[in-house]
């Protein structure tokens, strides 16, 4: 007992380290250091994969790992104390029927994968795109699409064997789907599991295939169906129809239907989630003077009052004029931000003029140009 090494420090985990981890820790090992794995170091690989393995055995019991955690080795040493109980190693305590599809399954495709082949399978899930208008996308709307996915046969209802006839259990798994080996070692009996070869894991056998389907049980089918689209959806937003994919297998579930969304351009208007956002130009004796104006919404035009003195870039907001909130009832806003035209190729009389009206300004009644000179003399000062 004095030549073992820790339990822990063989399989690299910490005594707090869960079943999961300690099981993880050994599945590595056992896939690195088993001999059939290892040609060229039978031996040091054997070696390696038997303290791995007995390590694991302790471990993985919840009273032998107890009982090691207190007394170390001699608690679960049948040579040190006749009452810890036994098992020993020499078959390796347990592991005289070992399935290696339990230990390699993860790696090599195997395992539990496999026995659950032939089990109920959702089917798999169609994707497409969709084009809406701003408008739909704003509001929702009902759209007619067009999706190909694979529907049972209607020949065979899913068989895969002609009318008349029905798939065969397949004799050399049993129906099963899987052909169990089992091979003595050193280190007992080492089951393995690989796919039938005769039934392609099916475990069944269908001699008088379906023409329609070719002994599938399903073909792919085009088929049209109405979708509710949503107020307020947006571009990359995908819509899940359920039980529009591909059917499933061994009456498992069918697969969804995937609608990307994808809203085209809109000449005025740009959507920030359900607000709306637009330009809008005036005249520079519009912003001074003030004045009415008809402002475009999603709804129609309506009408603004325009204050005297308005600036360029002033946002100013129209409430519920937006898109629909997804998943909601309320709407948006608007908001439209100002832009101020200055007009070009004026003719001489209209320069003067506006000379004529620079002169009589107060100076003061510039703002922002007074408060920008006085930063301008206080940064040269």
């Amino acid at each position: 007992m004095a030549d073992k090494r820790d339990y822990y420090e063989v399989l690299g985990v910490d005594k707090n380290a869960s079943a999961d981890e300690i099981k993880k820790a050994y599945r590595k090992l056992a896939k690195k250091y088993h001999p059939d794995l290892n040609p060229d170091d039978k031996e040091g690989a054997e070696a390696k994969f038997k303290e791995a393995s007995e390590a694991y055995e302790v471990l993985s019991d919840a009273d032998k790992k107890a009982r090691y955690d207190q007394f170390g080795h001699a608690g679960v040493d049948p040579n040190a104390a006749a009452g810890y109980g036994g098992g020993g190693f020499g078959g390796f305590g347990g592991f005289e029927d070992f399935d290696l599809g339990d230990i390699f399954g993860s790696f090599f495709g195997g395992g539990a994968s496999r026995r659950n082949q032939n089990g109920p399978q959702r089917g798999r899930d169609v994707r497409m795109n969709i084009d809406l208008t701003f408008e739909e996308a704003c509001f929702g709307t009902k759209k007619d699409v067009t999706v190909s996915h694979m529907e049972e046969c209607h020949t065979c209802h899913g068989s895969g064997a002609a009318p008349g006839s029905k798939p065969t259990r397949c004799t050399n798994c049993g129906g099963s789907g899987q052909v169990r080996s089992v091979q003595r070692t050193p280190f007992g009996n080492m089951q393995s599991v690989r796919t039938c070869e005769v039934c392609r894991g099916k475990g069944t056998i269908i001699n008088d295939p379906c023409k329609s389907c070719r002994g599938e049980g399903s073909l792919r089918n085009s088929k049209k169906i109405s979708v509710n689209i949503p107020g307020g959806i947006d571009t990359g937003q995908t819509l899940n129809v359920r039980g529009e994919g591909d059917i499933g297998k061994n009456g498992g579930p069918a697969g969804d239907l995937l609608i990307t969304v994808r809203v085209k351009p809109h000449k005025l208007f740009v959507r920030q989630g359900s607000d709306i956002m637009c330009d809008y130009p005036i005249t520079f004796v519009q912003a001074t003077l003030g004045g009415e104006v008809k402002v475009p919404t999603v709804d129609g035009s309506v009408t603004y009052n325009i204050p005297e003195g308005t600036q360029p870039g002033t946002v100013f907001r129209l409430k519920g004029k937006g898109a629909v909130k997804l998943n909601g009832t309320t709407r948006g806003d608007q908001y439209v931000k100002i832009q101020v035209e200055i007009p070009k190729g004026i003719t001489e009389k209209q320069k003067d003029l506006l000379r004529q009206f620079d002169d009589s300004v107060d100076p003061s009644k510039y703002k922002r140009r007074k408060s920008f000179g006085e930063k301008i003399k206080d940064f040269f000062e």
